[in-house]
């Protein structure tokens, strides 16, 4: 430990001679215990002797250094605790933009399933209508090509006979002509 000796200025001089400008007020403190630790007791005594103006400068000057310390302290103790505050607040605000950022993807991707089966049911529903639709219209197109068909071919042996009570050809097989279905051709060739 080094010991300080008082300089003629009031200053601490270490025991190399050297002044200590910069002394805080723990070295000045533990300055102060060694004096009283080392101090010759009076004689036929156990109190110590010790320079009670030397204790009280050493003791004020370490009060007097004590403040800005402890202000030193403090504001480092105040750095600290609005760094940390700080910190947890930005990694706060990142977890919670994490979890914002997890539930929309969460959201997005139920989103995007629900999308998909919703399309793909409305697709398997429209083919379905489609499907049917076609068959009904191939139904209905059936049912008038049958109808046109059996118009068509009595329209056919209409005209056959029509033909034929304009330019009779004699038949070679000695078949009668065939029967009209309607009766007469035309009305007015009735009697």
């Amino acid at each position: 430990m080094t010991n300080y000796d008082d300089d003629p200025h009031g200053e601490l001089v270490s025991d190399d001679g050297q002044l200590d400008h910069l002394a805080d007020s723990e070295t000045i403190l533990r300055r102060a215990i060694d004096i009283i630790a080392t101090a010759r007791t009076i004689p036929l005594s156990s109190s110590p002797m010790i320079n009670r103006d030397e204790m009280v400068e050493l003791l004020e000057e370490a009060l007097h250094r004590l403040p800005d310390e402890l202000r030193q302290a403090r504001w480092l103790l105040k750095e600290r605790k609005e760094f940390l505050t700080k910190t947890r607040r930005e990694a706060d605000d990142i977890l919670d933009a994490s979890r914002n950022q997890a539930e929309r993807m969460v959201q997005r991707t139920e989103v995007v399933r629900a999308a998909e089966l919703r399309a793909r049911k409305i697709v398997e529903a429209a083919e379905a209508r489609s499907t049917q639709m076609k068959l009904e219209v191939e139904d209905f197109c059936d049912q008038r090509l049958a109808s046109f068909e059996i118009v068509l071919d009595k329209t056919m042996k209409l005209v056959a006979a029509g033909r034929e009570r304009l330019n009779p050809v004699p038949r070679l097989t000695g078949e009668p002509p065939p029967a009209d279905p309607e009766g007469e051709f035309f009305d007015q060739d009735r009697g």
